[in-house]
């Protein structure tokens, strides 16, 4: 029933798409019943025939709980429901009269396998109640595995931030109607576990984020050669190996053609394969083959670094900024069309601009591509990737085995690989962290920078 599986919305946009739902002909129960009884096919998996508890709320989030809970009695399961509170809605009354189990008050205590929290949903604002805070978490503590239904209760949807302290962890958050922008967020991702979606039919919301997904990558066209495949040039600095690392994740990421300007170094420091050109670097510049440039990896942050980092600027040609370039870059150069700050290289780019922080990681994001002019790839366990023009895209959770040092060299290689194929740096940043999540997948852990960037073909061949 999902029409946009891929689609994040906000609270507003969610309540916006659900009106129009009802608006076309559909009710708040029928969504309720829809929502309810797809979430319950996951919870019927998860439980395996294992006792389950269903926490309901008085709001719709407890009405989405009383229609799984019948679900669940309805074919065999062993299911109790604690209502935290009487229903307050019109739809969650009609959903609690139609279940045909027992219903505990908020003072019972179950003990069974799973827990399916229902207490409150996405719409969220402020943190829990003191007595609804002890009822989840004594439940929470007393049931081995737990599923969160839409989102799980004390976090607010659109910022992912815990409206209280001490919530618990799930093992499945099922989605409802479409993804909110908590199940990609820190810290609330952190805590959510396995991800499902269930449809309701939601249609197309105009302006909403979406999720990456794997890019429709393929073989070269039959008569391609290395410059027609995208060369790409790496611009070195004073310190040899972030480059160097940056540029063979580049070798993988799809360009024909990579090319490491820069100092001379050791040479068994270079994959046997890799072209070091030594030459001044406005002089090797002038070849107007390059299809796109990587700045930054090793750059360095002296008065030298800021010229070589100018020089790739001016050149005109689509250009990756990363690590020192970061800190280098001042509004007036020419933009860069990605820039891939962490934490914070964004903070430093934000008092760059004059830009007072959001709360939120995507209104950041958002704010800094507006004044940059460029896509900005906010990485970290979260990563969110904005246009000037407006979209979002968020990543989802990739492997925290990726906190090490040299990752972010790996990820601004394979952007610029991307970006040297020739396609739009929106579409390059978003294909180009989905492939560096997917190395990571192909690693084994502990792994290293290194592991890494030798990673990045087995992640290209999983999306052809």
């Amino acid at each position: 029933m999902s029409r946009t599986p891929d689609q994040v919305l906000t609270v507003a946009q969610m309540r916006s798409a659900e009106e129009a739902l009802i608006a076309a002909g559909s009710s708040v129960e029928a969504l309720m019943d829809l929502a309810g009884r797809g979430a319950a096919e996951w919870v019927w998996r998860v439980a395996a025939h294992r006792p389950v508890t269903v926490l309901c709320g008085p709001g719709n989030n407890g009405g989405d709980g009383y229609v799984i809970a019948e679900a669940l009695r309805a074919r065999g399961g062993a299911v109790a429901v604690v209502a935290a509170a009487e229903p307050r809605t019109d739809a969650a009354r009609n959903a609690r009269s139609l279940f045909q189990g027992e219903v505990l008050g908020p003072e019972e205590r179950p003990h069974g396998e799973v827990l399916v929290d229902c207490l409150f949903g996405s719409g969220l604002t402020r943190g829990l109640g003191e007595a609804h805070l002890a009822l989840l978490g004594d439940l929470a503590r007393s049931h081995r595995h737990r599923i969160a239904i839409d989102l799980p209760s004390g976090v607010e949807s659109d910022s992912g931030q815990p409206l209280n302290k001490g919530l618990p962890d799930y093992d499945l958050t099922v989605a409802l109607g479409a993804w909110k922008f908590a199940h990609y967020l820190m810290p609330a991702c952190a805590g959510i576990g396995a991800l499902r979606l269930v449809g309701i039919g939601v249609a197309p919301v105009a302006g909403a984020a979406r999720v990456i997904g794997p890019p429709a990558l393929g073989a070269p066209a039959a008569d391609a050669h290395k410059y027609r495949r995208g060369l790409l040039g790496v611009v070195g600095g004073e310190m040899p190996g972030a480059s160097i690392l940056a540029s063979v994740a580049a070798q993988g990421a799809g360009a024909g053609y990579v090319k490491l300007l820069g100092e001379p170094v050791a040479a068994q420091a270079l994959s046997w394969d890799l072209v070091l050109e030594t030459v001044p670097l406005a002089q090797a510049l002038a070849d107007r083959r390059y299809n796109a440039l990587l700045v930054g990896p090793g750059l360095g942050r002296n008065a030298r670094a800021r010229e070589r980092l100018l020089t790739a600027l001016a050149a005109g040609i689509p250009t990756v900024a990363d690590a020192d370039a970061l800190m280098l870059l001042q509004p007036g150069d020419p933009a860069p069309a990605i820039v891939t700050p962490h934490e914070g290289e964004l903070a430093a780019l934000e008092r760059a601009f004059g830009l007072a922080p959001a709360p939120a990681k995507p209104d950041r994001a958002r704010a800094l591509a507006r004044a940059g002019g460029m896509v900005v790839v906010a990485k970290g366990p979260d990563t969110v990737i904005a246009a000037p023009d407006g979209r979002l895209a968020l990543a989802p959770r990739a492997s925290s085995w990726l906190s090490t040092a040299g990752t972010g060299d790996v990820l601004a290689g394979i952007v610029a690989s991307r970006l040297a194929t020739g396609i739009e740096p929106f579409a390059a940043a978003c294909e180009g962290v989905w492939l560096h999540a997917e190395a990571a997948r192909h690693c084994l852990p502990p792994f290293t920078a290194e592991d890494l960037a030798r990673a990045v073909p087995a992640a290209y061949a999983a999306a052809l």
